[in-house]
């Protein structure tokens, strides 16, 4: 077909019926050229606010059943008790028989992993990116079985790991179910999924809000009133439902400190850059141990329960270091670890961390970060000459928490419903945007988005506006070359959205499309073709990166200008 012929009939009627659904079209407006507003959003959004309320509330007794669980494997492991309440396994009389319950654990999760589901393995967000970006969003029902259950053991069995990103991708594994049982589009799917996210964390944490920022930050992949509003309701759902069930937060409250002073700032900074640093660390352990277990002559199934034997023995090390931790986050933040304790914490919970998890057992990111990233902050304050290692252990914890994970608003808000200490605002920020330089500029991905990497699949992290959704086909057009014989099949308008010229391309399956009049439909006045939206794409996203003179630049070269004529003239 040449590129300024349009479709024939024939050719249309001719197409594969599932043409369109194997384009991959942008997603379209929902609106005429003549309507078009700031958002896409109908009124649809109100039946999924109710489906992603719905969702919230499974996520909250999800998150339930999964503590509950814990508590209860730790309790046969380690006390040989029944009791679902949490307990330390670092608490134990069992001795150097200690090592033993952590590679057992280790053990049941590889069998779990190799004749269940092999989704299991790892801390879980990663495998719900994964989802969301190439599985439309369908989970299968038994990663919504085994995923708490292998993470339950683990971390009951000793794993030094939380329970937060394991129930977020539990919580959202429930939300894709909950989705697939409806009529629903892919992205309808994707927002009851992260949905279910956003809910397990809001009812394990109580912190609703930076829930809903970690799913846009991390899980949705867009900021729409479609996908927001849904998350926001489910969030907000399991966060009340979290009273009755695990009690009112924070869940680390601390007495508020004052204003922070201007010393207090500058010190965030140092606090955030050794945050940053800390970050490309343990993310290189991590993938490193990953590499290494690659290289052994076994199978994978084997590999958590080798990595058992080092949480084992760093258990005996430092016993603080095994299981969630959260008395151990308490304690950071109420200054109450403090010296060579600090020191020996943070090396063993480092170590132990980033060699589990590079074995492929199951275990969040979110409790170790907080708890390494505090005791690094904590160590801090002794350099800094400052009497409230409290406080710079809060700030440790999100430099660490948003720098690893390269989610630097969620980690500041995170640690204010944590901790509910508004004046340490300031200080989060500060601290949580020098480690974020840090991490953007040495880690081209965070230590979720390299798990997809090493898979095959690219994230792209930054949200910007695509081109094709602001620019029109009067920009782009090129003169007509000839008249319409007849009443043209398909045609494109000057004042439409580029977005809308090139769906109706994709549809037609045409190369350009005839620029007509709206109110003479056969009057052509140019032509739109896929090159030249395709070089107005690359021209606007090349455009970030031109630089223009500035007004000092031009003064001083004027200012240049005069000096050597008045040099010259003295000659």
């Amino acid at each position: 077909m040449g590129q300024n012929e349009t479709a024939s009939p024939s050719l249309l009627n001719n197409r594969p019926a599932d043409y369109i659904a194997r384009v991959p079209l942008m997603t379209r407006s929902h609106a005429p050229d003549g309507t078009l507003g700031d958002f896409t959003a109908d009124r649809r959004i109100i039946a999924l606010a109710i489906m992603a309320a719905v969702v919230g509330a499974i996520s909250a007794f999800v998150a339930l059943a999964l503590v509950r669980l814990i508590g209860l494997f730790t309790n046969l492991a380690y006390f040989h008790r029944i009791d679902t309440s949490f307990a330390s396994p670092g608490a134990n009389a069992l001795g150097p028989w200690a090592v033993g319950v952590p590679v057992l654990g280790g053990l049941v999760v590889g069998l779990l992993a190799r004749y269940g589901s092999e989704k299991i393995r790892g801390h879980g967000i990663p495998e719900a990116m994964e989802a969301i970006l190439i599985g439309r969003s369908r989970i299968e029902p038994k990663v919504a079985v085994l995923k708490p259950l292998s993470t339950a053991i683990a971390i009951g069995t000793g794993g030094p790991f939380g329970a937060e990103g394991p129930i977020i991708a539990t919580g959202g594994a429930f939300g894709s179910l909950f989705a697939q049982a409806f009529h629903l589009s892919t992205a309808e799917r994707k927002t009851l999924l992260v949905a279910g996210a956003a809910g397990g964390m809001a009812a394990i944490f109580a912190t609703p809000i930076a829930a809903v920022l970690l799913a846009v930050e991390l899980l949705l992949f867009e900021w729409k009133p479609s996908s927001f509003i849904p998350v926001a309701c489910a969030a907000g759902v399991a966060a009340l439902l979290r009273i009755p069930l695990f009690g009112a937060g924070p869940l680390f409250p601390v007495t508020p400190h004052s204003t922070l002073s201007v010393s207090s700032l500058l010190g965030c900074v140092v606090v955030g850059l050794a945050g940053g640093a800390a970050a490309v660390l343990v993310t290189a352990l991590v993938y490193g141990v990953e590499d290494a277990f690659a290289r052994l002559p076994l199978h994978w199934m084997w590999w958590p329960a080798i990595g058992g034997v080092f949480v084992g023995l760093g258990g005996l090390v430092a016993p603080r270091a095994l299981g969630v931790g959260y008395d151990v986050i308490h304690d950071l933040l109420d200054a109450r670890l403090v010296g060579a304790l600090l020191l020996r914490l943070l090396l063993v919970k480092a170590l132990i961390w980033g060699i589990a998890l590079g074995s492929g057992t199951a275990g969040g990111v979110l409790a170790p970060l907080l708890i390494m990233g505090g005791a690094l902050g904590a160590l801090g304050a002794h350099w800094l000459h400052s009497p409230d290692p409290g406080l710079w252990a809060m700030i440790g914890m999100a430099a660490l928490v948003g720098g690893t994970m390269q989610m630097p608003l969620t980690a500041i808000v995170l640690m204010l419903e944590l901790t509910g200490d508004l004046a340490a605002v300031p200080g989060l920020l500060i601290g949580c945007a020098a480690a974020a330089g840090v991490t953007v500029l040495f880690m081209k991905r965070s230590i979720l988005t390299e798990k997809l990497a090493r898979r095959g699949q690219h994230v792209m992290r930054e949200y910007i506006v695509n081109p094709l959704h602001v620019l029109r086909v009067a920009e782009v057009m090129e003169p007509p070359m000839r008249e319409l014989t007849g009443p043209p099949t398909v045609t494109a308008y000057a004042d439409e959205l580029l977005e809308h010229a090139m769906t109706k391309m994709l549809e037609y399956e045409v190369d350009a499309l005839p620029v007509v009049q709206r109110d003479e439909p056969t009057r052509v006045v140019g032509y739109v073709e896929r090159s030249g939206i395709m070089a107005a794409w690359v021209a606007s996203t090349r455009a970030e990166g031109l630089r223009e003179e500035g007004w000092l630049a031009e003064a001083l070269r004027t200012l240049r200008e005069r000096l050597k004529k008045a040099l010259a003239s003295t000659q």
